[in-house]
């Protein structure tokens, strides 16, 4: 009897055995116990300040021009995958969305900012920075409210677009306040987020309002984190008016003056 009785009880743990990992099989694991991806190697400085060509960068691949609006734009592959995944789900909605700028190097941030400091590029707003400005400091912060020093450009980093227009009253009215309103709701899914809000408590200083400026969260919170660690006023030099980077404070107030939900 006792046998039987042992060979009931080994039968019946060797089924629930059998069950259990049945059930394991066809579970998915949870969310938090997947392996975490593996921290991002820290960038050196030259790479913070834009000084390389993303051409010959390994993380760096051209848009398809069915993204942007030319060919020969830059971004980094994180970047433009997720992208390329937002850019699918608002056209399901009808929304066109198309980069209009990306990865610029400290060599092609110079040429915009060495042509509105000499006022070969008239502001969007008529003023001739050579002509109507005198001081040094002043030209700098006039070209400040929307164009970054170079080395100090968002768009070295690969993370960051320009969309659609450069002009916020385009997302305002019609298809661009469309696209601008399914942005707000629906853009932090894919890792992206808005840097460049109104001015206020929470972001008084940097660059004024950019409806059209869209980073990756994932890549470009690490590049902010280490640029506030390491990267200095001093570092910022080799451009018209450059000297005035350090009584303006613009790692501070412009590097790092972007909106908290950015950081």
């Amino acid at each position: 009897m006792k046998q039987y009785l042992y060979i009931f009880l080994c039968s019946f743990l060797l089924m629930q055995c059998k069950s259990e990992n049945a059930i394991f099989k066809k579970s998915k694991v949870p969310v938090e116990m997947k392996a975490k991806e593996p921290k991002l190697p820290a960038a050196d400085l030259d790479y913070i300040m834009g000084k390389f060509d993303p051409a010959k960068h390994e993380d760096f691949v051209v848009i398809p021009r069915k993204y942007a609006d030319r060919e020969g734009l830059y971004l980094r592959k994180r970047a433009l995958k997720s992208f390329v995944k937002m850019h699918g789900a608002a056209a399901e909605r009808g929304i066109t969305m198309e980069i209009k700028s990306a990865t610029r190097n400290f060599d092609y941030q110079k040429r915009i900012w060495d042509r509105k400091y000499t006022g070969t590029t008239i502001l969007s707003d008529g003023t001739n920075v050579a002509a109507d400005i005198k001081e040094t400091k002043d030209k700098c912060l006039k070209i400040l409210e929307y164009s970054s020093m170079p080395s100090t450009s968002r768009h070295h980093w690969g993370t960051d677009i320009d969309i659609n227009s450069f002009s916020n009253s385009y997302f305002e009215s019609g298809e661009g306040k469309k696209l601008y309103t399914w942005m707000l709701t629906h853009a932090a899914d894919y890792g992206w987020c808005q840097p460049y809000t109104p001015h206020g408590p929470d972001r008084p200083h940097g660059y004024f309002e950019e409806k059209w400026h869209w980073s990756y969260m994932p890549l470009s919170q690490m590049l902010t984190r280490q640029s506030e660690a390491e990267f200095k006023d001093e570092m910022i030099k080799g451009f018209l008016g450059s000297e005035a980077a350090t009584e303006i404070g613009v790692v501070e107030k412009y590097v790092l003056g972007i909106d908290k939900r950015c950081m």
